[in-house]
């Protein structure tokens, strides 16, 4: 195999690898966070709540700045720097002053996972061949599944059996392992553009990459309906009297992520994304009605393997999409971009959803949301699919 088609590298491996262990912390620690809030501090469901959902607005606000600091600093200066202030961050946990400190540790924790994710992002598009791009983001977009699914297990295994200071330990561990592999990360250097882009201060295109925000705003639509089931599948279960076949949902969800990724990368490289997105949607979709109409262990976890294939595939292939729309010094911001609306839905998600749960009970809302991806498939369509029908999908 020629060395310019080689995908798994040394860097490839590290920093799938970092992107697994910060995703694994986001989710373990989102998982006990609010528990943590309720029992040391006595904290309101609201405040309970708010502890969760200001390190995503933290992540967001680090996403939006990532891409301007490092076409000024570097790539590996800012991981660097990015990983560092997470280790510090991480310490203000240890603090424990009330729910105000806790806050502004979870909103600047925040701040440096966006960052870190962010150019880690940015840095394996530009390592993967530009000709196995699909397959090379499908895999990394594993180390993701994988934090998604075992973090929340992790954080919920401990809670029940230890301090939530060892926890925290745990957390700071991954963080420091993760800047130390760092260290070993080789950042391709880019060819500068034939036209150099005028910078007249700020303007949106500096911070969001416009040609990603068509299959962004399709991104932030699936993640809004995924988090209906990150967010309340334990309570659905709770509900059904399902609950033992809930704590395998996410590991259901993940084997088969597993098991499909180094299919569909390949496809969307030699065929192009329609061929991955549209059994995806329609995966995606069923899954959700399966899981409307739940009522035994089996089509529990048979719902979480069909949404494994459904929405870890739109969300690897969309990845895909967003970076090969722009040039390579673009591919930091458009990576910005896709993170920022992916985080999107899965913040406002729980808190909008979780309004209606009240109105219409889950076994509707799942239905609902299940209609609602087939007919955002008929979205793609017109935002990108019928792109890919003309011409296969553009690589710089």
């Amino acid at each position: 195999m020629h060395t310019t088609s080689k995908l798994w590298t040394k860097d490839f491996l590290i920093l799938s690898s970092v992107n697994f262990f910060l995703t694994l912390i986001f989710f373990l620690l989102n998982a006990t966070i609010a528990l943590y809030a309720v029992n040391e501090f006595n904290a309101s469901t609201t405040q309970a709540g708010l502890t969760a959902g200001i390190f995503i607005i933290g992540a967001l606000i680090g996403r939006l700045f990532t891409s301007p600091i490092t076409n000024k600093f570097g790539q590996k200066r800012i991981l660097i720097t990015g990983l560092s202030l997470f280790i510090l961050t991480t310490l203000l946990y240890f603090v424990g002053n009330g729910i105000p400190s806790l806050l502004v540790s979870r909103f600047l924790n925040g701040i440096t996972v966006g960052i870190a994710t962010t150019v880690i992002g940015t840095i394996v598009a530009l390592t993967i061949p530009a000709s196995r791009r699909g397959e090379g983001i499908g895999y990394f977009a594993v180390s993701t599944a994988l934090g998604t699914g075992i973090g929340p297990f992790i954080g919920l295994y401990l809670s029940q059996r230890t301090s939530f200071d060892m926890i925290f330990t745990l957390c700071l561990l991954l963080g420091i392992l993760s800047l130390i592999t760092a260290f070993f990360v080789q950042v391709p250097v880019l060819e500068k553009p034939d036209v150099i882009e005028k910078k007249s201060g700020f303007t949106l295109s500096n911070v969001i990459e416009p040609k990603a925000i068509p299959i962004s705003i399709m991104i932030l639509m699936m993640t809004f309906v995924f988090s209906s089931v990150l967010s309340y599948i334990n309570l659905y279960a709770l509900q059904l009297n399902l609950i033992e076949a809930a704590s395998f949902f996410f590991i259901v969800y993940t084997v088969a992520v597993l098991i499909s990724r180094p299919f569909s990368g390949r496809i969307i490289d030699k065929k192009g994304a329609n061929f991955v997105m549209y059994p995806a949607f329609l995966l995606f979709g069923v899954g959700m009605l399966l899981l409307s109409v739940a009522s035994s262990n089996i089509t529990l976890l048979l719902a979480g393997a069909l949404i494994g294939l459904g929405f870890g595939n739109i969300s690897s292939v969309s990845q895909t999409i967003a970076v090969n729309m722009v040039a390579p010094h673009r591919m930091g911001l458009a990576t910005a971009t896709f993170f920022i609306f992916f985080d999107l839905g899965n913040g406002f998600g729980p808190t909008i959803l979780g309004s209606l749960i009240s109105i219409i009970g889950f076994n509707k809302l799942y239905a609902i949301l299940g209609f609602f991806v087939f007919a955002v498939s008929v979205l793609y369509y017109f935002l990108h699919g019928k792109k890919v029908a003309k011409n296969s999908v553009h690589t710089p």
